[in-house]
C-alpha cells in the first residue's frame, strides 16, 4: 500500500511541473510572521474586501484544559489543535481507534481552532467507484465531522493528495471523481466548518480566513507545484489589509517545503521550488508553515519561517531522515502569546499517551532541497 501511494504522487507531482504516555511539550523560538501561497486552479479568485467578525472575547477558558490523565499544558491566548493524515487503507471508510481518540479528546483542550493537515479520506485510487468515494466521505462525517461540529469547534483543513489530489495529466485532472467528491461535501450547508471566512472563492482548494486575530492562508499543495495563479492570489491575500493588520499569520498544506522522513525524500513528496515559496512566505510575515503528508513529526524552522510537519494519526508511520527514533502518531497542541508571536508546542504521542521530549529529536535534518533545523535551537 505505502508503496503504491508514493508512485501515485511521485507521478502526479511530475505530471504538474515536474508519547501519548506523555506529551511533547516545547517552546519555541519567537519570530517575526510573513507569506505562503495557495493552490487553485482558478486565475479568478479574488480577495474579498470582509471585515471578519471579531471573536468573542468573553468566551470562559480554562487556564490549563486537557483530557483527563493527560499532561495540562498552560493556555496561551489562543490555542490551535493540529491532525494530519488520518487516512488508512484505499478506500477505507472507517478509522484506526487512535484516531477516534484523538477527535474524542479534542473539547477537553478547548482550542479555539483545530487545523488538519490533510488526507483525511483515502482516495486518490481510480479503482474506486463513484459509491466507494461517497462512501468515505459518509464515513468521514460520521467519525470526523460531525463530532467536531457538534463541538463547536471551528475546523480549518488543507486538502490533502488522498481527498482530492490536483494532478493534471495531458491536461485533464487525473483524480477529478476526488476533487468533485471533495467540493461537494465541504461546500454542503450542513457540513459548515465553523470559519470566520477572508475569501472562499475556490474553497475548499484554496482559501482564507480569520480566527482571533491570526490570519490563515489554505492553498492546494496536494501536489508538488503550486500552480503561478494561486502564486499571484497568495501575494494578493497575504499583503491585503486584513493579513497585514492580524498579529500572526499562518499558512497550511499538505505537502511540506522540504522532506523529513525516509521514503517521502524524493521528489512529487514536498514542494517544487522551495526556496522560492519560503521568501514568499517570510515576506509577508508568515510565521509558520503547517504540513501534512510525510507521516513524520518535526518542529523546525529555516530562515524567518517556522514549519511544524504535523506527523500522522493514521496508517503508515515513518522514520525521520536522521537518528533511529521509533515513528510515532502524533497530534499537537499548539498555545500562542499574539503580542509576542511566542508558539509552544505540546504534542502527543496518541499510542503511549506521554509527552514528546522535542530535544530526542535529531537537531536538524538535510532534506534534498536544504537543510532544515529543530525549532528550538538557534543557528
Amino acid at each position: 500500500m505505502a508503496i503504491k501511494r508514493r508512485q501515485l504522487l511521485i507521478l502526479g507531482g511530475l505530471a504538474l511541473g515536474g508519547g501519548l504516555g506523555g506529551a511533547v511539550l516545547s517552546k519555541i523560538l519567537i519570530r517575526q510572521p510573513e507569506p505562503i501561497a495557495s493552490t487553485t486552479n482558478s486565475s479568478t479568485a479574488v480577495v474579498n474586501n470582509l471585515e471578519p467578525a471579531k471573536s468573542n472575547i468573553n468566551v470562559k477558558r480554562s487556564p490549563n484544559p486537557a483530557p483527563k490523565g493527560l499532561f495540562a499544558p498552560t493556555r496561551g491566548d489562543m490555542r490551535i489543535v493540529v491532525i494530519s493524515d488520518l487516512n488508512s487503507a484505499y478506500g477505507s471508510t472507517d478509522y484506526i481507534p487512535q484516531v477516534k481518540q484523538a477527535i474524542a479528546f479534542l473539547p477537553d483542550w478547548e482550542p479555539d481552532l483545530v487545523m488538519c493537515g490533510g488526507d483525511m479520506v483515502a482516495g486518490q485510487s481510480n479503482e474506486l467507484s463513484d459509491a466507494e468515494i461517497a462512501a468515505m466521505w459518509q464515513g468521514f462525517e460520521k467519525h470526523i465531522g460531525a463530532p467536531i461540529r457538534k463541538a463547536k469547534l471551528p475546523f480549518g483543513f488543507t486538502i490533502g493528495n488522498h481527498d482530492g489530489s490536483g494532478s493534471i495529466y495531458n491536461g485533464k485532472l487525473s483524480f477529478e471523481r476526488d476533487r468533485n467528491a471533495v467540493r461537494k461535501y465541504w461546500n454542503d450547508p450542513k457540513h459548515d466548518p465553523n470559519l470566520k471566512f477572508v475569501d472562499r472563492a475556490d474553497f475548499p482548494f484554496h482559501y482564507t480566513f480569520q480566527q482571533n486575530d491570526i490570519f490563515c492562508l489554505v492553498w492546494d499543495a496536494s501536489t508538488a507545484t503550486i500552480p503561478s495563479e494561486q502564486i499571484k492570489w497568495v501575494e494578493k491575500s497575504l499583503s491585503s489589509e486584513i493579513a497585514q493588520k492580524a498579529k500572526l499569520r499562518i499558512a497550511i498544506g499538505h505537502l511540506p517545503l522540504y522532506a523529513v522522513v525516509k521514503g517521502r525524500e524524493t521528489t512529487g513528496n514536498y514542494l517544487d521550488d522551495a526556496e522560492r515559496l519560503r521568501a514568499i512566505l517570510e515576506k509577508y510575515g508568515v510565521h509558520t508553515y503547517i504540513s501534512g503528508h510525510q507521516h513524520g513529526y518535526y518542529p523546525a524552522y529555516k530562515g524567518k519561517l517556522e514549519l511544524l510537519y504535523a506527523g500522522v494519526l493514521g496508517d503508515d508511520l515513518r522514520h525521520l531522515l536522521s537518528g533511529n527514533l521509533t515513528p510515532i502518531r502524533t497530534i499537537t497542541v499548539v498555545d500562542i502569546k499574539l503580542e509576542t508571536s511566542e508558539t509552544t508546542y505540546t504534542t502527543y504521542d496518541m499510542d503511549s499517551l506521554k509527552v514528546v521530549d522535542q530535544k530526542t529529536l535529531p537537531p536538524f535534518i538535510d532534506a534534498p532541497n536544504g537543510r532544515i533545523t529543530r525549532r528550538d535551537l538557534k543557528v
